[in-house]
């Protein structure tokens, strides 16, 4: 074996280890990245040539954790893993994102890239190190690449800024970013952020960029003595320069005034795919089938340049816009009259129709990950489907995009949705994406903010976002900023950077950039369009609902929390659950107990307020006794000659006397009540040498006008007859 290590040393000492030559030395490259106890390992192939008609960069990256990397057996029947995490498609998003763009443009064969989580520190965050992994197992391949990258995470904690912060650490952070970049280049940017400053957010990517520039230098040293500083030779695309030029001269002003005319985005594309057609037919019918291919492909090359120097000679985009405008915006709440909350967010020609969901504590998002278990109170779900863009095909399952998309929002949101004591219930945000021309996702952040308020979640503060865009031209030295980019400015554009947050600062980022050489200076200027365009639309989200409504919908099920010593939870619950289980069979409520510092807090979910009073009546007697004057809906245990016994809460008893029944005299209860009755009944006494309870259902009943109080009789005297029978019937007494 020809094992080649080399090491990366982080600022504060920690120590970064990348061997090759070990493991797997059957895929084209691959690599072993450790740090403490966590080992991650990354291979690559990748096919030699390229499948007939491919004009793109077929790129697949896997991260798998392997549950063994922590000692932990998967969940579920099968106990072994199966389809992705969300969180393992999340971190297999950021390493595609940051190596896509570099691989050569000419390159269409398929490559694999495969990280796996094979040994797992409990305190240490793989996912930090997995664009690390995946770059240098490309740097010891011969696989075309214009890397290396690198990713790191970067955590504010007390005002200083951390690479690749622990779990512990991280928890702490007011600033969570992952930045992956080249020596010389911002590539990709996602994180979330506690209302920061636009400036402070450049501070910590110019922070992680330091750091990724010395993980680079590492990797360039490693494909050195590993001998892979050469990378194959490919061949595949075939060119026509003299058709390309055809196609420029005929169609390129032709394509320049259907994109200054500011036609609607349908309308846009037909005229571009009718221009595409009338030159296909300036050529002859051989020429036509055998360079079709080419021509779609110097096309857009044509529609693209057209598109991009249109905005930067006249600062005039497709839909008639100029760079800092918004789309026209309206909004709608309480769309949908039987959801607990909902809004219609509309900008241009991108809508989200967005629903709220107020469930119980068991309808928490459970986390069952290698290194994280728990659960998630607020979830937001994010679906698009091919109607929104007038495709017809069917919609086959959730894909990455939607999951990354989703995750945006829901860390754009997060910081702002109340959780625990704050607000007792689970909270679900789902955005259905009806229409789409560009940052569906930035939608689905305005349009959760108006359905979370509508369903009366008290949102410490509303929170929008905005997509932007970046046109350059590097030889003319030109560039343009453009605020809330359509869907083709992004796919022709050089950047697509969202950012969300409320009035006072940054909640969540997302950046992608497609150029080399984009100075801080672009950035900052980015970042500060950014702010005006998202108080803008947060100014036309307050028009439509300028804060949450006061109470929940009448129709929303209704949440009271208890609180109680935790050695009491016990007494709640009951042996095999039996006390807590009768209590919300009885009821009709939902009753979940949680244990937190040694209290027991008690969330009791019901329909109605009658049903959740009782229930909370019943935990309190349990917890605390009893309490005279409280009134309970009972359940007739037996009857007696003189009364009923009736089960006030499990396990506790009263006396329902024949005389507390009604204010009428009754002379016995039988064929009035029955065993296993239901009965409302008042608690009237606690006895305090017994502990006998004392009931009335009369004392519930409007007293009878007029009424009198009979008298009672007074009591016999006991005759000599009935005395000499108390006497014989008396024990004798035992001498001593």
């Amino acid at each position: 074996m020809n094992i080649v290590k080399k090491t990366i040393e982080l600022n504060d000492g920690r120590i970064i280890e990348i061997e090759t030559g070990k493991l797997a030395k059957q895929a084209d490259g691959s690599v072993v990245v450790k740090m403490g106890d966590t080992m991650l390992l990354a291979a690559v192939t990748a096919a030699t040539e390229a499948k007939p008609d491919v004009d793109f960069m077929p790129l697949q990256v896997e991260y798998k954790e392997k549950y063994a990397a922590a000692g932990r057996y998967p969940g579920g029947f099968l106990k072994r893993e199966a389809r992705p995490t969300d969180s393992e498609i999340l971190v297999s998003r950021l390493i595609d994102r940051a190596l896509r763009p570099l691989f050569p443009d000419d390159f269409h064969a398929d490559v694999f890239v495969t990280v796996n989580l094979i040994s797992a520190d409990k305190d240490i965050m793989p996912d930090a190190l997995a664009g690390l992994a995946a770059s240098a197992a490309l740097a010891v391949s011969d696989i075309p690449f214009n890397g290396p990258i690198s990713e790191v995470r970067v955590a504010r904690v007390n005002g200083e800024f951390i690479v690749n912060p622990t779990f512990t650490q991280n928890a702490q952070a007011d600033i969570d970013i992952m930045v992956g970049a080249t020596y010389d280049n911002i590539l990709m940017v996602e994180g979330e952020m506690k209302e920061v400053s636009e400036a402070e957010m450049l501070d910590a990517i110019k922070f992680a960029h330091a750091e990724i520039q010395k993980h680079c230098k590492v990797q360039m040293e490693l494909a050195e003595a590993v001998g892979k500083t050469q990378k194959r030779t490919y061949c595949h695309e075939e060119n026509d320069e003299e058709l390309r030029a055809r196609v420029c001269e005929y169609c390129y002003d032709k394509c320049y005034a259907i994109a200054k005319s500011g036609t609607a985005k349908h309308e846009r594309g037909d005229a571009f795919a009718s221009l595409k057609e009338e030159f296909l037919e300036t050529l002859t019918e051989e020429e036509r089938d055998d360079k079709a291919a080419l021509v779609s492909r110097y096309y857009h090359d044509v529609e693209k340049e057209a598109m991009r120097n249109m905005i930067l000679d006249e600062g005039v985009r497709l839909d008639g816009r100029g760079t800092k405008d918004i789309r026209p915006i309206w909004c709608e709440v309480d769309y949908l009259p039987a959801a607990h909350g909902s809004a219609v967010f509309t900008r241009g020609e991108t809508q989200s129709l967005t629903t709220v969901t107020l469930g119980t504590k068991m309808d928490e998002k459970e986390i069952d990950e290698v290194l994280v278990q728990g659960s998630h109170q607020f979830v937001l779900h994010y679906n698009f489907p091919p109607f929104s863009t007038g495709e017809a095909k069917p919609a086959r399952g959730t894909s990455r995009r939607e999951i990354g998309h989703g995750n945006l929002a829901f860390r754009a949101l997060k910081p702002m949705v109340p959780v625990g004591e704050q607000n007792p219930y689970a909270v679900r945000v789902v955005s259905d994406i009806l229409e789409s021309n560009g940052s569906s996702s930035m939608a689905t952040v305005c349009a959760g903010t108006l359905a979370l308020m509508d369903a009366g979640i008290q949102l410490k503060k509303p929170v929008s976002g905005i997509a932007m865009g970046l046109i350059t031209d590097s030889k003319a030295n030109k560039f343009a900023v453009l605020s809330d980019i359509l869907g083709d400015e992004d796919h022709l554009g050089d950047m697509d950077f969202k950012v969300t947050g409320t009035k006072d600062g940054i909640t969540a980022t997302q950046m992608d950039i497609k150029v080399d050489g984009l100075p801080y200076e672009v950035l900052a200027q980015a970042l500060e369009q950014a702010r005006e365009g998202r108080l803008h639309i947060l100014g036309k989200m307050l028009e439509t609902m300028s804060e949450p409504r006061p109470d929940l919908k009448p129709y929303v099920p209704r949440v009271e929390q208890v609180v109680i010593p935790g050695e009491n939870i016990g007494a709640v619950i009951g042996p095999g659950g039996k006390i807590i289980q009768e209590m919300q069979k009885s009821t009709g409520t939902t009753i979940t107990i949680t244990e937190k510092e040694g209290k027991g807090f008690v969330d009791v979910f019901g329909p109605d307020k009658e049903s959740i009073e009782e229930a909370i009546n019943r935990i309190k007697i349990i917890v605390f006794g009893p309490e005279v004057g409280a009134t309970f809906l009972g359940t007739v245990r037996s009857i007696q000659p003189y009364g009923a016994f009736v089960e006030i809460v499990p396990g506790k008893d009263g006396l329902l006397h024949i005389s507390e029944y009604d204010w009428a005299r009754i002379d016995s209860l039988d064929g009035i009540l029955k065993e296993g009755d239901k009965i409302e009944v008042k608690l009237l006494e606690i006895d305090e040498k017994t502990g006998k309870l004392r009931l009335s259902r009369r004392a519930l009943l409007p007293k009878p006008e007029g009424y009198v109080e009979p008298e009672r009789p007074p009591r016999p005297p006991r005759s000599d007859d009935n005395r000499k029978r108390g006497d014989r019937d008396r024990k004798p007494r035992r001498d001593k």
